[in-house]
This record gives structure tokens, C-alpha cells and sequence, in this order.
């Protein structure tokens, strides 16, 4: 894969997205860095998905803006944006039958011409893709009949072969042992810092969020709470506005980054 050259950049101006007649999101304003991993935390319906949805033009805004480099997401042709940001959603669904191999080759629709033609970068970034993420020896097998972790790899192997400016992952260490989780965001780390990847990442275990997060993005009610590095967002009064939680913030023994220890208020 290529190092990517220059930085783009990503944000919702008063934003306002909803699926019903209720808003999910009002008036939200976000600007992501230029460079480095995000990864945006809250609680379960706080509208963390539905945000990643609305910057990667899956959702249109019912007021606001996303803006790509200025201008206005969707203005710009799909093919462009598609070169540029990249999604991994929660649940993806996969084609009946296909292999590991083709899924991952369909990362790469966005840089071939009209005609679709393969040639030797397709094969040679889809490798890559595949051997970074632990998934060579499973390319040919079906996707069907994979573990949900080895299903998990194979979407963010697709998704690195797209090799997108702007990587968004939602959720993307679910059915992933711990192993492999640490491995992903290990990753996801060298891609930001090798390859200039511009990583956002949905994540719903605090603690992993924080050890991996240049910066955190705090949301609770449809509405950002906090951002900013992991030291300064997380706190014991954020802990307890944002996820109803009781808990103590130590210093991570082995990153120093804050590690988050509950408090059982209800043991004597």
C-alpha cells in the first residue's frame, strides 16, 4: 500500500440527521484532525454510528453540512469521495458465496476505470491487505464459512485495499478476541503513523479506546460532550455524565494513558 500524500479534511458543521420524525443528531459541529486516530465514545443510542454514517455520505443531512476538503460532501462525485474515505460498518453483509479474495478485491472499484480492468497494483495492495490482516491463508475460502473474528479481519482487509486518505471503522473489533483486538488497533496505529492514514474509529471498550486514541470524541444524547486527548477527556465527571458510570481513572501501567476501573457502589 501507498503512503498517502497530504491531508484532508473532514467535518459536520451544524449537523442535524435522523431515521424517524426525532433528530438523532442537532446541530452537531466536529472537526477531525488531519492526521492521527479518533476514536468517538459513548453509550449505547448516543448517535456514534449514525455520525460516522452521515461523514462517509450514507446519510443526508436534514440540516448542516459534511464538508470534504472544504466542500460539501455531497456535491462531490461517489467515485472521488470513495478514493478519498473509506467505511467499515458495523454490520456488513457479504455476497453468498463469496471468497475471502474477492471480497477483499472489491476495495479496490474505486481506482479502476469504467471498464473494471484488473492489473498488478490491484493484486499486489489486495496481498497486502490480506497479509497484514492475518487473512493470506484463508483468500480462498468463503466468507461463509468463516469464525466471526476471521469474517471481522476479512471486512478491514477490504477496507485497507480500498486504501482510503480517511479510514472510518465502526465497531471494528467486534468478534475479535482480545488478541486480535489489540492486533487491529496495532494496525491501525502503524497505518496513521507509517502510511499517513486519517483513522476514525467507533469503540465501545473505554479502555482500549483510550490506550490507541490520539484523540476522543465523547458524545451522549446526539451532542459531543467532550474531545480532545484521552488525559484531558477522561475523567470521573465525564465517566459519570456520559456513561452513567461509577469509576476511579489510574494511569495505565504500561501506555500511562488513563485506564478506567469501575467502582462497585454496590459492595460494602
Amino acid at each position: 500500500m501507498t503512503e498517502h500524500t497530504g491531508a484532508h479534511s473532514l467535518e459536520a458543521r451544524a449537523l442535524t440527521v435522523g431515521y424517524d420524525r426525532e433528530p438523532i443528531l442537532e446541530g452537531l459541529d466536529l472537526s477531525l484532525p488531519p492526521e492521527g486516530i479518533t476514536m468517538i465514545v459513548g453509550g449505547n443510542g448516543c448517535g456514534k454510528s449514525t455520525l460516522l454514517r452521515a461523514l462517509a455520505r450514507l446519510l443526508r443531512p436534514r440540516a448542516g453540512s459534511v464538508l470534504l476538503d472544504g466542500a460539501s460532501i455531497a456535491s462531490l462525485p461517489t467515485k472521488e469521495v470513495a478514493r478519498i474515505v473509506g467505511l467499515l460498518p458495523q454490520a456488513p453483509v457479504a455476497p453468498d458465496g463469496i471468497s475471502v479474495a474477492d471480497l477483499v478485491d472489491r476495495g479496490r472499484t474505486p481506482h479502476r476505470g469504467w471498464l473494471g480492468g484488473r492489473d498488478h497494483r490491484d493484486d499486489e495492495v489486495v496481498a497486502d491487505a490480506l497479509q497484514v490482516t492475518g487473512m493470506a491463508e484463508f483468500a480462498d475460502r468463503s466468507i461463509d464459512e468463516l469464525s466471526g473474528g476471521q469474517r471481522q479481519r476479512a471486512w478491514v482487509a477490504m477496507a485497507l485495499a480500498q486504501e482510503p486518505d480517511i479510514l472510518l471503522l465502526d465497531e471494528p473489533t467486534t468478534y475479535l478476541d482480545l488478541a486480535h483486538q489489540v492486533e487491529l488497533l496495532q494496525l491501525l496505529v502503524r497505518l496513521s503513523r507509517e502510511r499517513g492514514t486519517q483513522v476514525v474509529v467507533v469503540m465501545h471498550e473505554l479502555n482500549l479506546a483510550t490506550r490507541y486514541a490520539d484523540r476522543l470524541v465523547a458524545m451522549r444524547g446526539g451532542r459531543i460532550v467532550a474531545e480532545g486527548s484521552p488525559s484531558e477527556v477522561v475523567t470521573v465527571e465525564l465517566l459519570r455524565e456520559v456513561f452513567d458510570l461509577e469509576a476511579i481513572v489510574v494511569p495505565d501501567p504500561v501506555a500511562g494513558t488513563p485506564m478506567i476501573v469501575p467502582v462497585d457502589v454496590h459492595r460494602s
